[in-house]
């Protein structure tokens, strides 16, 4: 068994987005057909207490639309070309020891993730994108805010197909544990959904600094494990 979320939009008002946790039982290894078993195990889990359609965010996805906004496969504007989000999350982490690694954006999205320096230049300190620094708190603003930077070219396009010609009730990442990690990219997803519905994406996104205090405002950051609301864990045989 393992727990696994799903990440329901909710609206602004309400924290943006309702973390919901389900024991499911796992299937482990590393090949994509035990991967696709804890999809349709999380799905169902979530279907059985109101929570359907969903949609996995990851190459893992049965949908087109789920692996293109995987963070492996967006790109992210930068200097008049435009690179891997995994990338430039990862090469604009700033520790006490060092950082950032800015030459961690030209390489495969893979080798960026597993630099060792990652792990040798002490805590992480914050970040730093494009001559703007980014803090820790709220929990994930940076990586939101670079993961609606590489969705908002093609905002309209996306929520045709995540709302329109199929409305999801929420998204899941099942590679996302949030026990070992914090950023989510279907956490990522489901705020989107949040600001486009209420017209508010094109306010937010005006300057990085815009978007860490509206985030600010609205955010339930219960803590480096919890993303936004959480609900209670939902126990499914």
């Amino acid at each position: 068994m393992a727990e696994r979320p799903i990440f329901v939009p909710t609206s602004e008002h309400e924290g943006y987005v309702k973390r919901v946790d389900f024991e499911i039982p796992w299937a482990s290894g590393f090949a994509e057909v035990q991967k696709q078993k804890n999809i349709r195990a999380l799905h169902r889990a979530a279907e059985q207490a109101g929570y359907a359609p969903l949609m996995e965010i990851s190459s893992k996805s049965d949908v087109k639309a789920g692996r293109h906004l995987s963070a492996f496969h967006l790109q992210v504007a930068f200097e008049g070309d435009s690179i891997p989000l995994e990338n430039a999350f990862q090469g604009s982490k700033v520790f006490e020891g060092g950082g950032p690694f800015v030459d961690l954006y030209r390489v495969e999205p893979r080798e960026a993730k597993r630099d060792p320096r990652l792990k040798e230049s002490g805590p992480l300190v914050g970040f730093r994108f494009n001559g703007k620094d980014f803090p820790l708190q709220p929990t994930t603003v940076f990586y939101d805010w670079l993961y609606l930077r590489a969705l908002f070219p093609h905002r309209e396009w996306l929520m045709k197909r995540i709302t329109v010609d199929v409305e999801y009730a929420g998204f899941t990442d099942i590679e996302f544990n949030p026990a070992k990690s914090i950023n989510c990219q279907a956490k990522s997803c489901a705020l989107f959904v949040v600001l486009m519905r209420e017209h508010k994406l094109e306010f937010y996104m005006q300057t990085p600094e815009v978007f860490v205090n509206m985030i600010a405002q609205h955010t339930h950051d219960p803590g480096p494990h919890e993303t936004y609301l959480k609900q209670p864990r939902l126990k499914i045989a």
